[in-house]
């Protein structure tokens, strides 16, 4: 329920008019994991470039702030504004937002299409690329970019796609996952 609502509520306002969004890119993200340190900058530039092009992006952190007070709203807010954030960055207290996506890592992106009337349709469930912290690869968002050109361009987005690899989320202590 709580998927759907985030969903369907996506505007964006282009030359000063209201407009409804097409494709959407939700990441799961937080301020203490070194697998989603190592990419901030460059979930920033992508996001930046994307955004231009009519997709709208989100940031969600949905660690329990009483294993890891560091992922609060107040070190997001700080996190958000020393990286310029070009997106929102909201907290999920509640867990339930990551649950409903089937989120389990940070960071974890989605990103979902829209065509006409139908219903958003998850098209990409992945990494970002093929670097990790210690792994000297470069960061490109090579992954994550290629699904979305596929989508900005009316072409199918490949199945063959990487999970994520980062920090679990720190659900609250004896919550159900």
């Amino acid at each position: 329920m709580i998927l759907n609502h985030i969903l369907h509520c996506w505007t964006a306002v282009r030359d000063g008019q209201l407009v409804q969004v097409v494709n959407q890119k939700v990441m799961f993200i937080c301020n203490h994991c070194p697998f989603v340190i190592h990419l901030k900058k460059d979930i920033v530039k992508l996001s930046n470039f994307y955004m231009k092009k009519g997709l709208a992006v989100v940031g969600i952190s949905s660690n329990s702030v009483v294993t890891h007070p560091q992922d609060g709203p107040e070190f997001m807010a700080e996190d958000a504004k020393l990286f310029k954030y070009p997106f929102p960055y909201l907290y999920d207290e509640s867990q339930e937002v990551a649950k409903d996506f089937g989120a389990v890592c940070t960071p974890e992106f989605f990103l979902f299409k829209k065509d006409g009337r139908r219903p958003f349709e998850l098209v990409y469930h992945g990494q970002f690329d093929d670097s990790r912290p210690s792994n000297n690869a470069p960061v490109t968002g090579r992954d994550l970019s290629l699904a979305i050109d596929c989508v900005l361009s009316g072409q199918p987005v490949s199945s063959n796609q990487k999970p994520s690899i980062g920090c679990s989320i720190k659900w609250h202590p004896g919550a159900k996952q």
